[in-house]
């Protein structure tokens, strides 16, 4: 086989396996949204990450504080601030956890169809 034909064929085999993972992330969401719209759910879950944020900031604030004796108050702002951005992050990944969840199974489980055919394909069970 050259590397002409094997790189076409794995190429090929990559495009199979990349758009069945994004079919079944799709199918993911579709299912644990269950008609809803995404926006709600999102909206919800940044109404619910605010905790975090606080608290991040609030982290953020005293690191800034702790880095040096004479820091200024725009140094210890912009920890406080960069503490709540962490803060809210992780809370909206919390939050989503179930729906991420949901999307990754399908992926994977769409993925794993393609690769047992690309193995049962170059792999041939013979029963005669």
């Amino acid at each position: 086989m050259g590397l002409r034909t094997w790189s076409k064929e794995n190429l090929e085999y990559g495009r199979k396996v990349l758009s069945s993972g994004l079919e079944g992330a799709h199918a993911g969401r579709e299912a644990f949204l269950n008609g809803r719209s995404f926006t709600p759910v999102l909206t919800e879950s940044i109404s619910r990450a605010w905790t975090p944020a606080v608290v991040g900031a609030c982290i953020g604030v005293l690191a800034g504080k702790a880095a040096g004796r004479n820091g200024s108050n725009r140094r210890v702002a912009g920890f406080g601030f960069l503490g709540a951005v962490v803060g809210l992050c992780a809370g909206i990944v919390w939050e989503n956890r179930q729906l991420t969840e949901s999307v990754a199974r399908s992926a994977m489980r769409n993925v794993a169809k393609v690769r047992d055919e690309r193995w049962l394909e170059t792999h041939p069970i013979d029963y005669a």
